[in-house]
């Protein structure tokens, strides 16, 4: 009897951060498609804040639910926003991002994480300019994407660090204790 309950509860521990991972991976697509979406370009681009919730998901969730998070629901925006030329790129400059953050603390803001909105800054802005690079075939273009990929990493990393200290506020994370 004991045995059926720990393993029970071990398969509930198990499921949550999937979960949870499912509702980022959801919000994600939504506030990048959706929410604040402004075209750029003419190569499908646009700017967004959702990348605030994948430094979120990404300062809540273990790595390898964060990252998935994080490339489902922005691969899917692309893909729903029609621009899926896009989504390989945004795959891997997400999951690169994503892997900056870290959920091992007990805030989501705290140290490592502030240092992580920054280092998202170069990856969004080189990851983007490499990707449009490879789909228009010119390496002058892309420098267009800059200033709007700069605001993006800014924008994204302004509305984070305000949900990450009203969350922390409420101890939000200690709550459903993830990591």
């Amino acid at each position: 009897m004991a045995h059926t309950q720990a393993t029970a509860k071990t398969g509930v521990n198990k499921l949550i951060p999937l979960i949870i991972s499912a509702l980022f991976a959801a919000m994600i697509t939504v506030m990048t498609a959706f929410l604040f979406h402004i075209p750029i370009g003419v190569n499908g681009g646009y700017l967004h804040f959702g990348d605030a919730l994948i430094y979120l998901a990404a300062s809540f969730l273990p790595a390898p639910y964060a990252c998935a998070a994080a490339a489902v629901g922005a691969g899917l925006a692309d893909v729903v926003s029609g621009a899926p030329v896009w989504a390989p790129f945004t795959l891997a400059i997400k999951v690169c991002i994503a892997l900056l953050f870290t959920a091992k603390k007990p805030t989501l803001l705290n140290k490592r994480n502030a240092l992580a909105l920054l280092g998202a800054w170069p990856i969004t802005c080189g990851g983007y300019y490499i990707a449009e690079a490879v789909i228009t075939g010119n390496w002058i273009v892309p420098v267009a994407g800059l200033l709007p990929n700069t605001i993006q990493a800014a924008g994204s990393a302004v509305l984070f660090v305000l949900i990450a200290l009203a969350l922390d506020k409420v101890r939000f994370k200690n709550r459903l204790k993830l990591s």
